[in-house]
């Protein structure tokens, strides 16, 4: 028993460790990550439908909470549709710039060693219809899209 040593940690060291941890937690989430982050814990929660025929079937169901749109989407029929079928149940549209970008967000990518994206497959549209749980990123995500609910009605 006595050659048994305990290691004591100074308490110094504890508290630097703690300070470190709640500084990365309030670092300030920009929209873009807070959109990558909301589309992530949907998609592992299974929350998440890609394509035009998933998204249309769940705002025709009423199960949407949210709906990203892409920018470059070149056929207007298809927006159109979107924008109707958002603004019949009342679901925000949220106008993401680029299709392979919104592809990437959802899952729909090869990436390398690193993690960065090697190929990704371009959706034009996606739907949360379970966000998983609530986190800091969605809170960022409804307080940016309330001030864009503001700033339009004021227009």
């Amino acid at each position: 028993m006595a050659d048994e040593t305990i290691e004591e940690i100074p308490a110094e060291e504890v508290a630097e460790e703690e300070e470190e941890e709640e500084v990365e937690e309030e670092v300030e989430l920009s929209v873009l990550d807070a959109l990558k982050e909301v589309i992530k814990k949907a998609l592992v929660h299974g929350g998440l439908k890609k394509g035009l025929h998933e998204c249309a079937k769940a705002l025709d169901q009423r199960e949407a909470r949210l709906c990203f749109l892409a920018r470059n989407c070149e056929n207007e029929e298809y927006k159109k549709l979107i924008h109707a079928l958002c603004a019949e149940v009342e679901v925000e549209v949220v106008i993401v710039d680029d299709g392979k970008d919104l592809g990437a967000y959802c899952g729909l990518a090869k990436l390398d060693d690193d993690g960065a994206v090697k190929k990704a497959v371009r959706t034009s549209c996606a739907v949360i219809t379970d966000f998983g749980e609530e986190t800091r990123a969605l809170g960022v995500l409804n307080d940016y899209l309330q001030k864009q609910k503001e700033g339009g009605a004021e227009e």
